[in-house]
């Protein structure tokens, strides 16, 4: 007697839930879709995919879970725009953030690799599984001085494109914020010491105060980069203004 075979079959409204989910999602991590565009009513996704209200609401579900779209009561659904854990940070250009300040910005590559994440680096991206990463050593310059060390891991499988860009021409950081939306990001502030290595690289004494701000950014369940970046302690202010989400008695 021959063996028997079992053959899966796909159910068809599971086969158009993960399509509607998939072409929503490329849109939105494509660019096509920027933060605040407001997604079709499910009622015309309904008519476009030629399917019932409750797949397309089993579609978004997800969709919104991970961070990628904002569902608003009677106003509609949107691309949702970047957050932060933090309430008064931002991922910021720091080319642009020297230029702001009304000096010249210069950049250099101090060294590029690609290989199998280490132990550590799994840790700073918080993944629990081998994966190529691309590792970046950068300084960047404020008027013809030190302004930034950067040390970045990018997670090649969340972002394969990046192993073809030529980071010796444009910053890393300027080059993921044009082209790898990302939905969510964490920042940690210490300050530190600078080691004999950070030191000789910033131009500064061994042990100067240093400010050093790391971060993770997410695109939906994606690691996509974990950057320390250090400042000498003289050249990066943190400055923030905000106002309080209830009103309070004057202090």
């Amino acid at each position: 007697m021959g063996s028997i075979q079992r053959v899966t079959v796909d159910h068809p409204e599971k086969s158009m839930i993960r399509r509607i989910r998939s072409e929503i999602s490329e849109r939105i991590l494509s660019g096509a879709w920027p933060p605040g565009h407001r997604i079709p009513f499910e009622h015309e996704l309904t008519e476009q995919y030629g399917c019932s209200r409750m797949t397309v609401n089993r579609a978004l579900g997800p969709l919104a879970e991970s961070g990628l779209i904002e569902r608003r009561r009677k106003v509609g659904t949107f691309v949702a725009r970047p957050r932060t854990h933090s309430l008064v940070l931002d991922v910021p250009d720091i080319a642009a953030e020297v230029i702001a300040r009304g000096e010249t910005y210069a950049y250099e590559l101090l060294s590029r690799s690609i290989r199998t994440a280490s132990r550590a680096e799994l840790g700073l991206l918080d993944l629990g599984r081998p994966v190529d990463v691309l590792v970046l050593r950068c300084l960047h310059r404020a008027g013809g001085r030190p302004y930034g060390f950067e040390e970045r891991v990018i997670n090649l499988e969340a972002v394969p494109e990046a192993e073809l860009v030529n980071f010796a021409l444009k910053p890393p950081n300027s080059w993921l914020l044009a082209h790898v939306p990302w939905t969510e990001a964490e920042h940690r502030i210490s300050a530190a010491n600078a080691s004999r290595a950070t030191a000789s690289i910033l131009g500064v004494d061994t042990h100067t105060a240093c400010l050093v701000v790391e971060r993770r950014t997410w695109r939906g369940p994606d690691k996509i980069t974990h950057v320390r970046l250090t400042y000498p302690g003289d050249a990066y202010d943190l400055v923030a203004r905000f106002a309080p989400r209830h009103t309070l008695p004057a202090a």
